[in-house]
């Protein structure tokens, strides 16, 4: 299970992101990277097979100083675990792009993109989408309107967060059958594969749902939908400390959960929406008669 980062801030942003890649090493992992776009307008890239101790270390030695970029670990399908399969893949020198998720027709897409003269670095289906964006890049599209054009012609799961060096302070992300949540803060606006990566920085999240398109900057951000229409989200604070989102006494992040569940499940109740309507007509009577629930699967 693949892990993004994302931020767009008006403060340097190496440390927030390797953050959130610690944070999420409990889903699995087998390489990590991330690119950002330096004060130069530079794009940076580093990414490792392994651990992100190994982005770290590379990092201390050699900072990259930027305040956007994206952040990944990868879990590989398709080709190995790999420096070269690692995310995030870039295009054109400009363009970087990181990916959870399966594109199904990603062969033909790379056999389209090849005729046109595209080169591949990697054996993964991510890399297909970063050339077709880089592609509608060089015809004139804006970066959202080229990720835009580029969605429309996936089939398969995708969450995806891209920047380009020539759209300042702009980080544009998209959802498909893949999670993504938006975190929002105080001159800075950020997206991830869940809260637990962004708890460091804000306590405020936007849940992004299939077909959402969203621009990131340090002011803000807008979500639209597949033609381009402004949508809303509602936006969600969550409750309790950044300390609710670690280990704690556990060995790892899933005992954790399996100890947690009574107490999600009496807040999952506790819910105001919550109503016997929601599960049929019948409902209310059939839980009248309900002793005990059984979860076999």
């Amino acid at each position: 299970m693949c892990g993004i980062v994302a931020a767009a801030a008006q403060r340097e942003v190496s440390e927030i992101l390797l953050e959130g890649l610690r944070r999420l090493e409990y889903r699995g992992y087998d390489s990590a990277g991330m690119a950002l776009i330096d004060n130069g307008h530079v794009l940076q890239l580093r990414k490792y097979s392994g651990k992100v101790k190994a982005l770290e270390d590379a990092n201390a030695l050699n900072p990259i100083i930027g305040c956007r970029g994206v952040a990944h670990t990868r879990w590989a399908t398709h080709g190995e675990p790999t420096s070269a399969n690692a995310h995030p893949h870039i295009s054109g020198d400009r363009v970087a792009l990181v990916h959870n998720g399966i594109i199904e027709n990603h062969a033909n897409l790379r056999d389209a993109l090849r005729a046109q003269g595209v080169e591949f670095r990697s054996e993964t289906d991510t890399e297909v989408i970063v050339h077709l964006i880089n592609t509608s890049l060089e015809k004139g599209a804006s970066l959202f309107d080229a990720v835009r054009e580029t969605v429309a012609q996936l089939e398969g799961a995708y969450a995806i967060a891209v920047v380009d060096t020539e759209h300042e302070n702009e980080v544009v992300v998209a959802r498909e059958g893949s999670p993504l949540v938006l975190g929002v803060g105080i001159g800075e606006t950020f997206a991830g594969s869940d809260t637990l990566a962004l708890r460091q920085v804000t306590d405020t999240f936007v849940y992004l749902e299939d077909g959402d398109l969203a621009v990131l900057k340090p002011s803000g951000f807008q979500i639209f939908d597949g033609s381009g229409a402004p949508i809303t989200r509602e936006k969600t604070r969550l409750k309790g400390g950044d300390n609710q989102t670690d280990r704690g006494e556990f060995e790892h992040y899933m005992l954790k959960e399996i100890y947690e569940q009574p107490d999600r499940l009496r807040d999952t109740l506790t819910f105001d929406a919550l109503d016997d309507s929601l599960f049929g007509d019948q409902a209310a009577a059939i839980f009248d008669q309900v002793q005990a629930v059984q979860i076999i699967a």
